[in-house]
This record gives C-alpha cells, structure tokens and sequence, in this order.
C-alpha cells in the first residue's frame, strides 16, 4: 500500500497532465490526426519514405524560422522581416560563392555574420530606442526586400556547387554498408532511443528525490514507450530511401539546443520573464533591453541560416526568395503553442506547429487542391489556433 508522500508523487495522471498542457498535447495530437486524414485522402502517398523525406526538405527552412521566431513571440514582439532577410542572406551567398568563387565554409559565416548584423540593427531599435518591433520589422521587409532585388539586378544566380547543395539536399554515408536498409539510420534510432531513455529516467528520479509531482509509473512506462515506437518507426521509414538527410541532423541540434537554453539556462527564463511582464522583470533586476536586442541578433542569424537552406534546395539565389516565409514561421509559432500576449510558448510546440503547416501543405497539394483553397485554410487554422489561446487565457483570469 503506498505512504501518503508516494500518492503525492504519483498523482499526475492523464488527466491532469493533458489539462497542464492543454494546448502543446492538442497540437500534437492535432499532427496525428492531419497526418492520418491526409493518409487516407492521398491514398497511402502522405507516409510513403520518399513523401516523408521531401516533407522535411520542404519544411527544414520554415522551421528554422519558427525556432527563431517563438523566442521573439516570447518575449512579446514580433518579427515581419525574415522573409526579406532570408532572401538577402541567399542573395549574399549567390555572389559570394558562384560570382566570387569563395569557398563554401567562408561564405557560409560570412553569410550567417550578415544576419547577425541585421538582427542586431532591428534589436538596437526595437529594445534601445523602443520603437515597436512590428514597425522595425515592417520597414525591414521592406528594406532588404529592396536590398535583394538590387544585389541580384533583379536576376536569379545559379547554380551553386554541390558541397553547397548538399547543406539542404544531401544524406549520411552508410559507414554499415546496408543494401535494401540504411542501416546506420537503423542504428541511430536505436542510439538515440537508448540516449532518451536514460535522460528521462534521470530526470524522473531527480523530481522524486525533490519530492517533485510526477506521472504515474504506468503513464511514465507507456509515454516511454510510445515516443521510443515513434522514434524507430520514423528511422525505418528513413532508411527505406536515402537515410538521414543532412538538413534534419542540423534541425535536431537546433531543437535540442535551443530547447535547452529556453527550459535550462539564466537566459531562458529572462526571455520568459521579460514576455511575461518586461517592467517587473526590469525591476527585478534583468537587463531587459539586453536580452531584447540579443533575441533579435538570434534571429537575424536564423532567418540567415534559412536563407542559406532555401537557396541550397533551390540551387539559386533569387529576388522571389523568402516570399511569405515570416507568415508561415509566425503560424508555425501560435499553432504550436506560443501566446499571442507573450511570455508563453516552446521550441518543441512551435516544431510540431510548423509540421502541422508542412503536413497540410503537402497533403493539400498531394490531392490537388488549388493554391486559394489552401491559403485560406491556413489562414483558417491560424485564426482559430489564436482564438484558441486568447479563450484559455481568458477562461484562467476568470
């Protein structure tokens, strides 16, 4: 029979835990049922290893903005110039690497330290002269919009070389030699399995030990088990084609740091805290401006990383680049979670969200529905994932 303080421990039950968690698990479990609607509707085509590799080539960009973008949501602005800076970033690394014939690497910091100075341009005036970050922004679409067309002269640059190319469309090496099976994508699944068993079960007996609340041991044993299926599930269908695509190596680093940095360090909770009321954290003694300018820096770098990836996928540098990339990384950020209010959101949540986006899109086109049917039911899943959050919000404060 269990003591009184073990009851405590092992309280957390499905209930509790969806509700704790309302929308993060909603999202998800809204991924699953897109993905299971588009697979019936496609005819098998949606989950087929070819159709799930594309859709993380496809996406890859969408979701480096989105990772940058919810640390800005975060911290209550907003960021309309990604797009524009994408484009330019790409239009930078076109005439560095096929006009001037600079090495890929050195093109590729240099490109990502254009970004860093872009970021840090809107950052100055957002947190230091306190212009409202959708006015910077606005005018920074705008301007490196402009930028691209008169770097370019209103052409495209192509092609780049195939170490460049392989940043968005290249696999892993098979070091095992598999035949019908990548099998070092087998082995990394199994790898990475093992790594996520062991860090959850540490960080279960950490709580235990604080006498922290936690979920039951059988809910802990099937949510265990159903993410290491997923996970061997996914590596299978991967190495049934080509394997790991380079591009989700760089996405998984991306999420685990960046997850990282927002759940485990200083500077994470100052993002939340200045999101969640910036006068009180100021008073509380965070540089507030500071963070404010170094989240803008941060995602100046990102939209340049996605530049770099779009560009690499397209073999070109072109004037159109970029085009309505803010709108969907934006989307990507409140379907998976992030609050429109600030101060609320994960790098995890704005994953799934942009999946959501990706799996829509390419189950959308699959069947053959028209690009204004598809805009608008976008838009549609915007405005309700907002409303969404605006009606749990308000429901709290009641």
């Amino acid at each position: 029979m269990n003591t009184p303080l073990e009851d405590y421990r092992n309280k957390g039950s499905i209930l509790s835990l969806i509700q704790s968690n309302l929308r993060q698990y909603g999202m998800f479990t809204a991924l699953v049922l897109i993905m299971i609607l588009f697979q019936v509707l496609t005819e098998g085509i949606l989950l087929r290893p070819l159709n799930i590799t594309n859709l993380i080539l496809q996406n890859s960009y969408i979701l480096v903005l989105a990772i940058g973008m919810v640390l800005v949501i975060i911290t209550g602005h907003i960021d309309l110039s990604v797009g524009s800076v994408a484009a330019f970033v790409g239009a930078i690394s076109g005439i560095l690497i096929i006009n001037h014939d600079m090495p890929v690497f050195l093109a590729v910091i240099l490109s990502l330290l254009v970004g860093a100075v872009i970021g840090a341009w809107q950052g100055f005036w957002v947190a230091y002269v306190k212009i409202p970050a959708f006015i910077v922004t606005l005018a920074g679409m705008l301007l490196f919009r402009g930028l691209t067309m008169l770097v370019l002269k209103g052409k495209s640059v192509a092609p780049y070389p195939q170490s460049f190319q392989d940043i968005s469309s290249g696999f892993l090496p098979d070091i095992f030699g598999g035949s019908t099976l990548h099998m070092l994508t087998i082995v990394a699944g199994i790898v990475f399995s093992i790594i996520y068993l062991l860090i959850e079960a540490r960080n279960r007996k950490t709580q235990l030990r604080y006498d922290f609340e936690v979920s039951s041991k059988g809910l802990f044993i099937t949510k265990i088990a159903a993410i290491i299926v997923l996970i061997n599930v996914f590596t299978y269908v991967l190495a049934t084609y080509e394997g790991i695509p380079t591009i989700l190596l760089i996405l998984i680093g991306l999420i685990i740091i960046y997850s990282f940095v927002m759940k485990k360090t200083v500077m994470g909770r100052h993002v939340y805290a200045i999101g969640g009321n910036e006068k009180a954290a100021s008073l509380s003694g965070i540089k507030t401006k500071k963070a404010t300018f170094w989240v803008f820096v941060n995602m100046g770098v990102l939209a340049a990383l996605s530049g770099l990836i779009f560009a690499a996928r397209l073999n070109a540098a072109t004037p159109k680049a970029g085009n309505l990339f803010e709108l969907d990384a934006i989307a990507a950020c409140f379907i998976g979670g992030a609050s429109a209010y600030g101060g609320i959101g994960t790098v995890g949540g704005a994953i799934v969200g942009g999946l959501v986006m990706g799996v829509m899109n390419n189950g959308m086109s699959i069947i053959g529905l028209g690009i204004d049917w598809q805009q608008a039911i976008k838009g549609l899943v915007l405005l309700i994932a907002v409303a969404f959050d605006i009606y749990n919000k308000n429901k709290l404060a009641s």
